[in-house]
């Protein structure tokens, strides 16, 4: 039997769940609406809340409804100097996007999920739409293969778990991350949201641990084989350069 999670440490983990339930799709909830999403009895979440509050990381609004708290402004402006890309790699997203008219993005990894931390739009106006700070699952797509190539097999298993195939899904992420080894950089078409394809390739750090996925994502109609080549190359190209450029916070 696992051993119970210390009390602790739930607490933690419940308050950032709370925090987690916010987005700018939902940037206000009620208490009703945080107890039904957490699932926590009221009590705990008015706690919880009331702790939060204190330390400014949520706000009551004049309807009465919690939102982000103010003290989150210099934790954002922490994240965006850890994260934000020098002159020299966002260089290289802008020709990438110019040259191959397809928007850039580049993603690590965090647990059994992937975030977008930049960005170059294509110019053309039916495109694909993932903004920085974005999360999304790594049960499927070209990035999450190219994130996973070095994933110890513990962490697939998890992934797997995740998805909506089940822990089955396991053997199909191997086959995957298999064949972006064998390739040098992934593909997917439609595996997450139909009518969307991306081409991905690892960043290395200077251990030569993969640190990031450098990408291209668009519509379907566009990714043709041919494309799909000429996008490979140029994003195992852009890699090379971005070596040992992009934070290691692991």
């Amino acid at each position: 039997m696992a051993a119970e999670e210390p009390a602790g440490m739930r607490t933690v983990q419940r308050a950032i769940d709370i925090l987690g339930l916010f987005d700018e799709q939902r940037p206000a909830l009620s208490i009703r609406e945080i107890v039904t999403d957490t699932g926590l009895p009221k009590t705990t979440v008015l706690r919880l809340l009331q702790t939060l509050r204190l330390n400014g990381l949520l706000w009551v609004d004049e309807h009465g409804r919690y939102a982000a708290g103010p003290a989150l402004l210099r934790w954002a402006r922490l994240a965006e100097h850890t994260w934000q890309l020098p002159g020299a790699a966002l260089r290289v997203l802008r020709g990438l996007a110019a040259q191959h008219m397809e928007t850039v993005h580049v993603y690590v990894r965090r647990d059994v999920h992937r975030v977008c931390i930049a960005q170059e739009e294509g110019p053309r106006s039916l495109r694909q739409v993932v903004r920085v700070g974005d999360e999304l699952p790594l049960w499927a797509g070209g990035v999450a293969k190219a994130l996973l190539l070095d994933a110890p097999d513990a962490l697939l298993v998890r992934v797997a778990e995740r998805s909506p195939y089940g822990a089955a899904h396991v053997a199909t992420l191997r086959r995957w991350v298999g064949e972006a080894h064998h390739d040098g950089f992934a593909v997917s078409h439609g595996e997450r949201e139909e009518g969307l394809s991306s081409v991905a390739v690892p960043v290395r750090g200077r251990g030569g641990a993969v640190v990031a996925a450098l990408s291209f994502g668009g519509p379907t109609s566009r990714f043709t084989a041919e494309r799909v080549r000429a996008f490979a190359a140029a994003l195992g190209t852009a890699a090379k350069e971005l070596e040992g450029v992009l934070p290691e916070v692991r």
